[in-house]
């Protein structure tokens, strides 16, 4: 019990160092995609941690950059020993983590993810704000906005199709379906009703006769869920189509105008 409470203390003289309003020092984050965005916007030193995925070269555009940081594995205790002043969390962190960190006193942030271009744009300034780095925040959104406007391309180009393991598909309100669309194809998923992200049974993708097929890219080893991006219905159907997404398609950040560039 004594040392329960020492712990809170000590949280609390954590979370009290800090006059208010003041940019926070130590910053934790927990989630591959604000570990990115918090890369690229905060002071040097002030980002002390990020997520272990974020050094995966397979998941993240910055995995070399972010071999600078401390990992961590998003448990609330080893958090803890970090001594953060502001924790970066997301929307599908375990919610006892973020309960935990925030009774033990620290501020804990999880801004929902990125679906759609506008949302990009919002979540920059909020990480911003968290930062106290409103200046570099609008820096970047300016530069994603003159690269956005660069690589953007007038409708229409053609159909595409989007299509993953287990068969499913996005459709336009998912970050997949905001790229497609900056890249000017119409979304094959909108045509049967789908607009999020659900199964496409193969046979109606076919029948659909794309004019891209983006499917998802593949793991190592042998997952029943992958086998069908190789069954022979989409390669005698759609022959020499298929690209392949990447890893700056899966987070609502400014990597994504590599993703709609990968569609040219």
């Amino acid at each position: 019990m004594r040392r329960s409470r020492a712990v809170v203390a000590a949280a609390v003289m954590i979370a009290a160092a800090l006059p208010a309003g003041a940019a926070p020092q130590r910053v934790v984050s927990m989630n591959l995609c604000s570990d990115q965005l918090a890369m690229m916007l905060a002071a040097p030193g002030q980002l002390i941690s990020v997520s272990g995925l974020a050094q995966d070269p397979r998941l993240s555009p910055m995995a070399d950059r972010a071999a600078a940081y401390v990992p961590n594995s998003g448990r609330a205790e080893e958090i803890f020993l970090m001594r953060p002043d502001l924790v970066i969390a997301g929307t599908y962190t375990p919610p006892a983590t973020v309960a935990m960190l925030r009774g033990l006193g620290i501020r804990v942030e999880a801004p929902p993810p990125a679906e759609s271009l506008a949302q990009i744009r919002a979540e920059i300034i909020r990480m911003g704000d968290l930062l106290g780095r409103q200046d570099a925040a609008r820096a970047l959104l300016a530069r994603f906005d003159a690269d956005l406007a660069a690589v953007r391309r007038p409708a229409p180009r053609g159909r595409a199709a989007l299509y993953y393991a287990n068969g499913y598909t996005s459709g336009p309100d998912t970050l997949a379906g905001a790229i497609l669309d900056a890249a000017g194809y119409a979304n094959v998923a909108s045509d049967h009703g789908i607009a999020a992200t659900a199964p496409l049974p193969m046979e109606l993708l076919v029948m659909s006769q794309p004019d891209q097929l983006i499917t998802g890219a593949k793991w190592p080893g042998r997952s029943q869920a992958e086998a069908i991006l190789d069954h022979p219905a989409l390669a005698a159907a759609l022959p020499g189509m298929a690209r392949v997404t990447d890893r700056t398609w899966i987070c609502g950040i400014p990597f994504v105008i590599d993703a709609i560039r990968s569609l040219e």
